[in-house]
């Protein structure tokens, strides 16, 4: 079994000003800098065997800020957001609701959240290769923890998709197989 703690990365600017940014690489704002040594301090006395983030700054960062080199941190571009194509930082087309139509259909020049599932899956058999036995962190985005509910919860995308999202300290998963 491995032990998976997922964390959402630091807010940021596109977050404040209520912009999807998809695969828009954009940075931490002083609350998310704020928060990622927050993230830091709650797991000071914990032990990691390695932290996975997505290869966008605002996830990597996250892990810099919160753990410098006390683990080892490794970027993954499988645990990206979702690409909204066409709706990245576009607050004329962007709704919330929009995104429970995009789970099979691909957002305009975009992917799908099935894509985005099918990445998480990829990335989780690397896991189980790797570090069966072992306790990791992930840092990443929406769409990283959908895939995370979706495959190692089985819970059903129209569920994850539709409900509120909440933030809170960390959620722990325990997974032994797809």
């Amino acid at each position: 079994m491995i032990e998976i703690i997922f964390e959402a990365h630091g807010t940021t600017y596109d977050n404040e000003a209520k912009l999807p940014s998809g695969h828009n690489d954009v940075e931490l704002s002083p609350l998310g800098i704020q928060q990622s040594k927050e993230m830091g301090e709650r797991y000071k006395n914990d032990y990691f065997d390695a932290i996975f983030c997505s290869d966008l700054q605002r996830a990597y960062k996250s892990a810099e800020i919160g753990f410098k080199n006390k683990w080892p941190i490794i970027r993954d571009a499988r645990l990206r957001e979702c690409n909204y194509g066409e709706y990245t930082q576009n607050p004329s087309v962007w709704r919330e609701d929009e995104k429970i139509h995009r789970i099979k259909e691909s957002f305009p020049k975009g992917e799908s959240y099935i894509q985005t599932t099918a990445r998480m899956r990829g990335f989780l058999e690397d896991l189980i290769k790797n570090y069966e036995g072992k306790k990791v962190m992930i840092i990443g985005h929406r769409a990283t923890q959908y895939g995370l509910e979706n495959l190692v919860n089985k819970v059903p995308l129209e569920q994850i998709i539709s409900a509120p999202w909440k933030w809170q300290p960390g959620w722990k998963y325990n997974f032994e197989k797809l």
